[in-house]
């Protein structure tokens, strides 16, 4: 299963969702977790979302877009999101999760994989079968 992180340096999960300009993309698995990619959406933050505010068809296309490129992951991590790009992403089959302060990745990837292993609620259950 595929887990994407809106990240700055890589390292950690400190970016909102709209605004990241990369994010992290790990695959996990009942045994562990592997690096897969770096996401690109620009360098630093993602200038494209902040300039296209007001302009409402635009700024969709924009954010759809981010979504549509993350699709192949289950879970998202950021530190903020707004509530139209969170439905995107339910709507997509994607769970989003915020995180309420910056932290490591591979904390938090660390944490999913105890949660997998040991009591996954059914919606996670499902997403790490379909994942394989």
């Amino acid at each position: 299963m595929k887990v994407a992180f809106a990240t700055t340096d890589g390292i950690n999960v400190d970016e909102h969702f709209g605004r990241s300009g990369k994010f992290s993309v790990y695959d996990i698995t009942l045994d562990g977790f592997d690096f897969v990619e770096e996401r690109k959406f620009a360098d630093g933050r993602d200038t494209a979302v902040e300039e296209t505010r007001g302009n409402e068809l635009e700024h969709d296309n924009v954010m759809r877009s981010k979504v549509e490129s993350l699709a192949d992951c289950k879970i998202v991590f950021f530190t903020n999101i707004g509530p139209p790009s969170a439905a995107r992403l339910v709507n997509k089959g994607l769970m989003p999760i915020k995180v309420k302060e910056v932290v490591p990745i591979e904390r938090e990837l660390q944490k999913l994989l105890d949660t997998i292993n040991n009591a996954p609620p059914p919606w996670l259950k499902r997403a790490v079968s379909n994942g394989r």
